[in-house]
């Protein structure tokens, strides 16, 4: 049931550390335990995440509610009535009622956005993963995304987000992670580490950020 959410600089590792907990990455050393359960060589289907990308990651020959869908069908094997079922359940739940029909390139950025966090409810997941899932948007675009964003955390699933919107992870999050070269510099609430942090490196990066 936690936000949390990861800052730092480009290049830290935060989207590798993401991509590796959803199995999309070779873990080399260690391990990764979701809710007391060892996940690190399990399948990625089999590890209860989902996964919004940056850039939406959507087919562009399938239509809103086919890329929806096709995970559900063919990852997962739920038959074509259920999956149709949870996918408008999950569409209207992000204000893409009526979009099911369309393609993405009759869609704006927020709106394809909104689909791909669509397509990450209707696996209905342990643990959903937002890796940077407003860089690639218009600036009047993000605050509708963000606005979803924080809806889908109200229902109660948990979240790791990656994100530069300092401003927006001091509202949403339950923990801030500040990631630097691979290691995690500091973490707590964002009272603590984005209010009163107490490394000068997080100080420099968060006047820099908050400047922008």
């Amino acid at each position: 049931g936690e936000f949390i959410v990861m800052v730092g600089p480009s290049g830290c590792g935060k989207s590798t550390l993401l991509r590796m907990v959803a199995g999309l990455e070779r873990v080399t050393s260690g391990d990764i335990w979701i809710d007391r359960q060892r996940v690190t060589e399990m399948e990625p289907k089999d590890r209860g995440i989902a996964m919004v990308f940056q850039n939406y990651n959507l087919f562009k020959n399938r239509t809103v509610l086919e890329n929806v869908t096709q995970g559900l069908t063919i990852v997962r094997g739920i038959a074509k009535d259920e999956a149709r079922e949870r996918a408008i359940k999950a569409l209207s739940s992000v204000g893409m009622d009526g979009y099911e029909d369309r393609y993405p390139i009759q869609l704006s950025g927020g709106q394809q956005q909104r689909v791909s966090i669509a397509r990450a409810l209707a696996i209905r997941p342990d643990v959903i993963l937002l890796d940077e899932p407003t860089s690639a948007l218009d600036p009047e675009l993000v605050s509708d995304v963000n606005d979803v964003i924080t809806k889908v955390a109200q229902t109660g699933v948990t979240m790791i987000l990656v994100t530069h919107e300092i401003r927006f992870a001091r509202n949403v999050a339950s923990r801030v992670v500040f990631v630097e070269k691979g290691k995690i510099l500091e973490e707590g609430s964002p009272e603590q580490v984005i209010d009163n942090p107490q490394s000068p490196r997080i100080r420099e990066f968060l006047s820099k950020m908050m400047a922008k």
